[in-house]
């Protein structure tokens, strides 16, 4: 195995973290509230509360890569588990605003990308978030115009997108060209390769007019470059160990997992339910998500995109802890991060338990769950 890729067991020290890595909000607000008129999201009648509650708030961004959530919310896997309990439902576009969200309780547990979830917990000094869960793999991929770029060589004085100044692409893609060791300033992303931070939303329309020669971004944006002419150089589960790492996480604030331990076992059940329906009916869950990405966004993917987007993706309870180690010490060496304290970031005491009772292995947290 590369030496790039093992996990960091270094003892991580306690530095004051993130000064470089707080990324710009893109959704207004505390998120969209979700749909939830419908059958699945209703409280059935009699049913009675958890731990007393009228509601759990939960977030997720409507992308693929959060397809737990998706298939858990159009399924009514949340709602069933939750039983009197409304189960109450916020999108964002980005991790920095669910964070805010979560930090000013208008939401309860998240679904998340790596970056923002390193981000919430050391700014907060370990005191706000937990991660309870994982949710996704894979899913990220290098595309390009194949008239400009025929090599990963030919990427040397193109101009290349990522999402976000810091966030997980930005960071993998940095990383990358490190190890190419060609020379990029990780704030300008000026040097050997352009990186351009652009907007996933904004991305296809550059790149089909020309101003972009690629991108390294999660899908569903990669396969819609593909759909747009674009040529997949190399997809980011290829670089990594058992070709895993994460993706998407899940999670919770620290006070509510304290105060409502059933309430979040009972999430954390329903999460399990979705990824095992996932499992057992791909087709029927890529419509699910296709249909609740359509009621969030207002417009369902196409099936040349949709397809090969789904495909790549793999739903997972593991959090794949020991990656998300790994990615905080490429962000640290890429200069957008300091040496941070992820002691304690983990708690999966809960998803084991949920997963011994059904017969599951338990998932590790690479020595960093709390103790």
């Amino acid at each position: 195995m590369p030496a790039h890729r093992t996990t960091l067991r270094r003892g991580l020290t306690a530095l004051a973290a993130l000064p470089l890595l707080a990324l710009a909000a893109t959704a207004c607000g505390y998120g969209s509230e979700s749909d939830d008129s419908s059958e699945n999201q209703k409280v059935a009648d009699g049913a009675k509360k958890i731990d007393g509650l009228d509601s759990v708030k939960i977030g997720y961004f409507p992308n693929l890569t959060h397809g737990t959530a998706l298939v858990g919310v159009e399924q009514g896997f949340f709602q069933k588990a939750l039983g009197g309990t409304k189960a109450s439902y916020a999108t964002f576009n980005a991790g920095p605003s669910e964070i805010e969200a979560l930090n000013g309780k208008s939401i309860d547990i998240g679904w998340i990308g790596p970056s923002p979830a390193i981000n919430g917990y050391t700014k907060s000094q370990g005191k706000n978030l937990r991660i309870i869960g994982g949710s996704a793999s894979g899913g990220v991929k290098l595309v390009v115009d194949p008239k400009k770029i025929k090599t990963l060589d030919d990427l040397k004085g193109k101009k290349i997108a990522t999402p976000q100044l810091g966030n997980t692409q930005d960071v993998a893609f940095l990383n990358w060209i490190a190890e190419k060791g060609w020379k990029v300033d990780a704030q300008s992303g000026k040097g050997d390769v352009t990186v351009v931070r652009s907007d996933n939303k904004v991305t296809p329309d550059a790149f089909k007019g020309g101003s972009l020669d690629g991108a390294w971004v999660p899908e569903p944006t990669a396969s819609k470059l593909v759909s747009d002419g674009g040529k997949v150089l190399l997809d980011e589960a290829d670089l990594w160990p058992d070709k895993k790492f994460v993706i998407t996480n899940i999670i919770v604030r620290q006070g509510f997992l304290k105060e409502h331990p059933k309430a979040v076992e009972a999430v954390l059940k329903a999460a399990v339910d979705a990824n095992e329906w996932i499992g057992k009916n791909p087709d029927k869950a890529k419509a699910s998500a296709n249909k609740q990405l359509e009621a969030d966004s207002g417009k369902a993917l196409p099936p040349e995109v949709l397809d090969p987007a789904w495909q790549s993706i793999q739903f997972t309870n593991d959090p794949l802890a020991a990656t998300l180690d790994t990615e905080a010490d490429h962000a640290v060496k890429a200069g957008l991060l300091e040496k941070p304290n992820l002691k304690g970031i983990y708690d999966l005491s809960t998803l084991n338990k949920v997963l011994k009772e059904r017969g599951g292995k338990p998932v590790d947290d690479a020595g960093l769950g709390v103790r």
